[in-house]
C-alpha cells in the first residue's frame, strides 16, 4: 500500500469536534488541562492552570492511556543472491513493499539531521518528547478557536510513523486500512496517545537514536522510505554524501511528499520554496552560516533519478535467471514457515528485509544458456518452440541450474508485443511457474527397469523385444478390482526396428526397444511399477485436464490423486504423463544416488535484517528405491551411455554418466536424463504449446524438419544437456556408480521343462510360467499324436537363460519312430524289424565297400538313426559290416 499523504510530518492543525462558540471554549479548556496534565507528567515544565479542571484530573485522564510503543522492524525489501565460481555472491533481484534501505547514524549526512531538526523539531535536544511551548501555544490556539500547529515534535512524529507502519505490517487488507485509519485520525485522544507514546520513547531512547530512527522510517514519496533511499532515488548518491543543498530539499519531501517529491517537474518550484524555508531555519538557528546559506539557496534543484528497480526480470536481464528467481518467489509463497496463507507470505516475503541466498551455479547456467540459445530458438514459425533445462544435486535436492529458450518477464503488456518472452516456467509443476509439464517418453523406462530389478529379475534376462499386439488381461494389476489392467488389446511398434526378436533387458534399455519393456511389465504387477515411480517422485505437472463438458477423464491411477501418473501399460515405454523436467531430474538423481529421492529445493540459505538465519522449508530426502536397485538402474543406464542411444551423454572428463533419452510419438518431444553421482540434469526440447494445424484445430507438432542456429531442433537435447553436465564435472567431479548386486547383472538359468505330448496350450503355459517366450514352430513329423507338442528348441532338460525364446513343434501325426536294437543284428533281422514298425522302404549299403550280404552282415548304423522319428515312406538306410567278420578269420 503507498499512499502520497504526510504520513510523517508534524499535525498542523488540529480541530475539536465542534468548532467555535461555548462549546469550543469549553472544549478547549478541558484540552488546555489535559496538556497541563502531560507537561506534568513529562516532568518538562511546571502545571499551568488554563481551566476549572485540576491538574490531578488532567494526569487521571493521561495515565489510563497505553504507554508502550515497540518501534519493531522496519519493512525492507528482500534481495536474492546467486553465487559465482569463487564463492562470491551476486545480486540478481530484488522485491519490496516499501522501498526502504536503513542506515546507522555516521551514514547520513549532518546537512540531514540539522535540517530535519531546525525546520521541525528546533528544541528536539532539550525537551522530553512534548515540546512544552509548541503544544502550549498549540492548546491557546485552540482554545481561541484557531487551529492546532505545531504541536508535534520528531518524536510525535516518530510514534505516529511507528504507528503507520504497524498498520502496513497487517497483511488483512480490511485490517490494514482500519489500523491506518486509526493512525492518521486527527482527535485529541488520538494527539494525547501519540505524546504519551512520544514520553515513554524518550525514557527508553537516546535523542540521536530517535532521530535516526525517524530518518529511516520517514516517507519521501511514492515506495520511498528512509533517507538512504531517498537520496539514491533522487540524487543517486548515499545519504552521507548529500550536499547542503540536496539535505535540505529531501528533507522538504517530509512534510508533504505527494506536493514536494523531486521525480514530478511540477513540484519542482515548491519544493525549492520549502528548501530555502529549512535553509533559513538552518541560519537562524546557526546550523550554516550565512555564505553556505546564500551559495545553497542559489543551487537550483536538479534532481537526477535513478529508480531501484525490482522483480524478476532484472535476474533475466544480468544473469538469464529470470523463471529461477520466479520460481524462489513461489517457493516462498508455498512455504508456511512464512505465514499461513499465500496472501500473508507473499506479503511478508516483499516486506522482510531478507537476504536470500539461493542455490544455482552461475557457472552450469551460463553454459546451459548459451548451449541453448545456439540451439533453440525462442520464436519460430510454423511451431511454439520451447526447450528448459534443470540440474539437482545428487543427494541434497539443491537447483544448481535452471534454464529455458524463451526469456521471463510476466508484464502483459509486455508479453503481448514481445513473443519470444514468456511468464511459464517450463522447468516446474504448475503452481511454481505455470507449466502443464511434458509427455517424458522413453525417459520413464528407467522406472520400470527398477521395479524389475526390484523384483529380482536381471539387466541380462532375455525378453522379447518385437512390435507386436498385446492382450490387456497380461497385464497384472493387483490394485483394481478383478486383479488385472482390463480386456482389450493394444498394438504397439518399436522406433527402433533393428533390435528383434528375444534379447537382453540391458539390450532393450540401451537401444530403447518398446517390446522389451512390454514385456518386462507382463511379468511384473502394473500397481507395483506405478508405485515405485510416485516412491521417485515421478508425478504429473498439473492436475489432469478437464474436458470441454467439464468432466475429467477417468484414467486408472494408483490412488486417484489429479497429480496421480495414468496407469495404464503404455506408460511404462513411453511415458504419456506431462512430467516437469525438474521431477525427472530429481528421479534421475536417486538412481545415481543410492536411490535417495530429494525434494528440489532452491534456497541454500536466508539472512533476515539483523544476520540471523531465518527458517524455511528444506529439502526432503527419502528411500525412492533400495540402493541395490539404483545401482542395478545406474549399470544399465552407464551402458546405455557408453554402449546404446545415449553416447552423447560421455563426460569429456572421464566422469561417469548415466543416462537415457526420450521421445514421444512423432517426435512432439525431445528429452535427455542422467547424471552423474554429485549433479542429475533433465533437458527437454519441443513443442511447448498448441498451434493452429492444416485443419483448423489446436494441437502439437512435430519438431521434425525443425531446424535451429546450430542443427536439427529434435537432436538440440543432446548438445544442451552435455553442455551443463561438462562444468559440473569440473566443478563437483563424480565417482564410479556402486557396483550392482550380483543377481541384477546375472543371466538367470533356468531348466526347459519336457512339454513333448502335451498340448500346444500346456505347453505354452508351462513355458511361459517358468518365464520363456514362446514361438509356434509349426508342424513337424512326430509319432506323438496329432496336434500334440512333437519337440521344442531348445529340447526339454535343457539350461537356457530365462526369457529365451523356446520354439514348440507340433505332431502331424505321420511319422514312426525307428526301432531301437538294430545295430549287432544281421542285415534282414534288422529289415524284419524295420517292416514289423511300418517302415516299407529299406536299403543295405556296406560299410567300406564291397557287397552287401543282409543274411549274414551285422547292422553297423542305421539312417535316420534308432529312436528318431520318421515317415513310414521315407527310406532307411542300414550300413553293414560286409564280411568283416569272415575275413578277420
Amino acid at each position: 500500500m503507498t499512499r502520497q499523504t504526510s504520513q510523517s510530518s508534524r499535525v498542523r492543525s488540529f480541530k475539536p469536534r465542534s468548532a467555535g462558540g461555548a462549546l469550543g471554549g469549553i472544549i478547549g479548556a478541558i484540552a488546555m488541562s489535559v496538556i497541563a496534565g502531560v507537561l506534568v507528567t513529562a516532568a518538562v515544565t511546571p502545571v499551568v492552570a488554563l481551566s476549572g479542571i485540576s491538574a490531578s484530573s488532567a494526569i487521571g485522564i493521561f495515565e489510563k492511556l497505553p504507554n508502550h510503543l515497540n518501534p519493531g522492524r522496519l519493512a525492507e525489501p528482500s534481495t536474492l543472491y546467486a553465487t559465482d565460481a569463487d564463492g562470491t555472491p551476486h545480486k540478481i533481484a530484488e522485491f519490496y513493499e516499501q522501498d526502504r534501505e536503513t542506515v546507522g547514524w555516521d551514514e547520513i549526512s549532518q546537512y540531514v539531521k540539522d535540517a530535519a531538526v531546525a525546520e521541525e523539531d528546533p528544541r528536539f535536544y532539550t525537551h522530553g518528547g512534548v515540546d512544552v511551548l509548541a503544544s502550549g501555544r498549540a492548546v491557546l490556539q485552540n482554545a481561541a478557536g484557531q487551529n492546532l500547529s505545531g504541536a508535534s515534535t520528531i518524536t510525535m512524529q516518530y510514534v505516529r510513523n511507528v504507528l503507520i507502519q504497524e498498520a502496513y505490517a497487517i497483511s488483512d487488507p480490511e485490517e490494514q486500512k482500519a489500523a491506518y485509519d486509526k493512525a492518521m485520525e486527527q482527535n485529541m485522544e488520538r494527539k494525547l496517545q501519540e505524546m504519551r507514546y512520544a514520553i515513554s520513547i524518550e525514557k527508553k531512547y537516546p535523542k540521536d537514536d530517535i532521530l535516526l530512527g525517524y530518518l529511516n522510517i520517514a516517507l519521501f514519496g511514492r515506495q520511498i522510505y528512509g533517507i538512504e533511499s531517498a537520496a539514491k532515488y533522487y540524487y543517486s548518491k548515499s545519504a552521507k554524501d548529500l550536499s547542503l543543498a540536496e539535505a535540505a530539499s529531501l528533507v522538504a519531501i517530509v512534510n508533504n511528499p505527494s506536493l514536494y517529491q523531486l521525480d514530478v517537474e511540477e513540484n519542482l518550484p515548491a519544493n525549492t520554496e520549502r528548501r530555502n524555508k529549512i535553509l533559513g531555519s538552518m541560519l537562524a538557528h546557526g546550523k550554516i552560516t550565512e555564505a553556505q546559506h546564500e551559495e545553497a539557496v542559489n543551487t537550483p534543484v536538479e534532481p537526477k533519478i535513478t529508480p531501484r528497480e525490482q522483480g524478476c526480470f532484472l535476474a533475466e536481464k544480468s544473469y538469464g535467471l529470470g523463471h529461477f528467481c520466479d520460481y524462489v518467489q513461489r517457493y516462498i509463497k508455498q512455504d508456511p514457515n512464512f505465514g499461513e496463507t499465500e496472501e500473508e507470505r507473499t506479503f511478508n516475503f516483499a516486506r522482510g528485509g531478507y537476504e536470500i541466498y539461493t542455490t544455482i551455479d552461475l557457472d552450469m547456467q551460463r553454459a546451459g544458456l548459451d548451449a541453448m540459445h545456439n540451439t533453440v530458438p525462442a520464436v519460430m514459425d510454423g511451431i511454439k518452440l520451447g526447450g528448459a533445462t534443470v540440474s539437482v544435486g545428487v543427494g541434497t535436492g539443491k537447483v544448481l541450474a535452471m534454464l529455458q529458450n524463451r526469456p521471463y518477464n510476466n508484464a502483459q503488456a509486455f508479453l503481448d508485443s514481445n513473443p519470444e518472452y514468456t511468464n511459464i516456467n517450463y522447468n516446474t509443476d504448475f503452481e511454481y511457474g505455470g507449466s502443464s509439464g511434458f509427455q517424458i517418453g522413453s525417459t520413464f523406462k528407467p522406472v520400470t527397469l527398477a521395479e524389475w530389478i526390484r523384483t529380482g529379475h536381471s539387466v541380462r534376462d532375455i525378453v522379447n523385444v518385437n512390435g507386436r499386439t498385446v492382450q490387456e488381461n497380461t497385464f497384472r494389476a493387483g490394485c483394481l478390482g478383478d486383479g488385472v489392467y482390463g480386456y482389450g488389446s493394444f498394438k504397439f511398434t518399436n522406433d527402433n526396428e533393428g533390435t528383434r526378436g528375444n534379447q537382453p533387458v540391458l539390450t532393450a534399455i540401451s537401444n530403447s526397444v518398446n517390446g522389451g519393456l512390454v514385456s518386462m511389465q507382463q511379468r511384473m504387477d502394473l500397481c507395483d511399477t506405478f508405485s515405485t515411480a510416485q516412491k521417485l517422485g515421478l508425478h504429473r505437472a498439473s492436475d489432469l485436464p478437464t474436458l470441454d463438458d467439464g468432466v475429467t477423464p477417468t484414467v486408472p491411477t494408483l490412488n486417484g490423486n489429479v497429480r496421480d501418473l495414468s496407469m495404464v501399460p503404455s506408460n511404462v515405454y513411453g511415458g504419456i504423463d506431462e512430467i516437469a523436467p525438474i521431477s525427472v531430474a530429481s528421479a534421475y538423481a536417486a538412481f545415481a544416488g543410492d536411490g535417495t529421492v530429494c525434494t528440489p529445493v532452491p534456497i541454500d540459505k536466508i539472512l533476515g535484517p539483523d544476520g540471523e538465519q531465518v527458517p524455511f522449508t528444506k529439502s526432503e530426502c527419502t528411500e525412492g528405491i533400495a540402493p541395490e536397485v539404483a545401482a542395478g538402474v545406474a549399470y544399465a543406464l552407464e551402458y546405455t551411455v557408453n554402449n546404446g542411444l545415449a553416447r552423447h551423454a560421455q563426460s569429456p572428463a572421464g566422469v561417469p554418466h548415466l543416462a537415457k533419452t526420450g521421445t514421444t510419438d512423432d517426435v512432439v518431444d525431445n528429452w535427455t536424463a542422467g547424471a552423474s553421482s554429485t549433479v542429475a540434469t533433465a533437458t527437454w526440447v519441443g513443442n511447448a504449446e498448441p498451434v493452429k494445424l492444416a485443419d483448423g484445430t489446436m494441437g502439437r507438432v512435430s519438431t521434425q524438419g525443425f531446424w535451429g542456429p546450430s542443427g536439427p531442433i529434435m537432436t538440440a537435447d543432446q548438445t544442451i544437456w552435455p553442455a551443463v553436465m561438462n562444468v559440473a564435472d569440473q566443478k563437483y567431479g563424480g565417482s564410479a556408480f556402486p557396483e550392482p548386486s550380483a543377481a541384477s547383472i546375472r543371466q538367470t538359468m533356468v531348466t526347459v521343462p519336457d512339454v513333448k505330448g502335451k498340448s500346444f496350450e500346456e505347453a505354452t503355459s508351462m513355458l511361459t510360467q517358468v518365464g520363456f517366450d514362446v514361438a509356434d514352430g509349426g508342424e513337424v513329423d512326430s509319432s506323438v499324436a496329432k496336434d500334440m507338442v512333437a519337440k521344442s528348441d531348445p529340447e526339454g532338460g535343457a539350461s537356457v537363460g530365462l526369457g529365451s525364446l523356446i520354439t514348440v513343434y507340433r505332431s502331424n501325426g505321420r511319422a514312426t519312430e525307428v526301432p531301437d536294437g538294430l545295430t549287432g543284428s544281421t542285415g534282414r533281422d534288422a529289415e524284419s524289424a524295420l517292416k514289423s514298425a511300418g517302415f516299407s522302404h529299406v536299403d543295405f549299403t556296406c560299410e567300406s565297400g564291397g557287397r552287401p550280404d543282409p543274411k549274414q552282415d551285422e547292422v553297423v548304423s542305421v539312417s535316420p538313426g534308432s529312436g528318431t522319428e520318421a515317415r513310414t515312406s521315407s527310406v532307411v538306410t542300414l550300413t553293414l559290416s560286409c564280411g568283416t567278420d569272415e575275413d578277420d578269420d
